[in-house]
């Protein structure tokens, strides 16, 4: 069992950054592929960004491609999104998650999941 905590959230002005970090505890988290979705009200879960296991391999969606940066460090069971040139449709609940599979981007590939972090994004 892995559980996931998110923090780093909070309120920017649009063209500001982010850092968000998820840490992992419990199971060996150099064993999942990392994710990051988000959530906006209204709108079905999608895919941001996600880390392969040792880190060699990242993968984007088109809409933060260039602006956002997925990373981790196994040592202290943590993955990070660094968020940049944020935009007001960027504003959503920001999910980390656990998967083993590569390349995972649907919602349903992950296995364990956070509680999720509020970015919000004023223009």
């Amino acid at each position: 069992q892995v559980q996931l905590v998110e923090s780093g959230g909070g309120l920017v002005q649009a063209g500001g950054s982010l850092r968000l970090s998820c840490a992992a505890l419990g199971g060996t988290f150099s064993s999942y592929v990392m994710g990051w979705f988000r959530q906006a009200p209204g709108k079905e879960r999608e895919f941001v960004a996600a880390i392969s296991w040792s880190g060699g391999n990242t993968y984007y969606a088109d809409s933060v491609k260039g602006r956002f940066s997925i990373s981790r460090e196994n040592a202290k069971n943590t993955v990070y999104l660094q968020m940049n040139s944020l935009k007001p449709e960027d504003t959503a609940v920001y999910y980390c998650a656990a998967s083993r599979q590569w390349i995972a981007v649907g919602p349903g590939s992950y296995d364990y999941w956070g509680q999720g972090t509020q970015v919000t994004v004023s223009s």
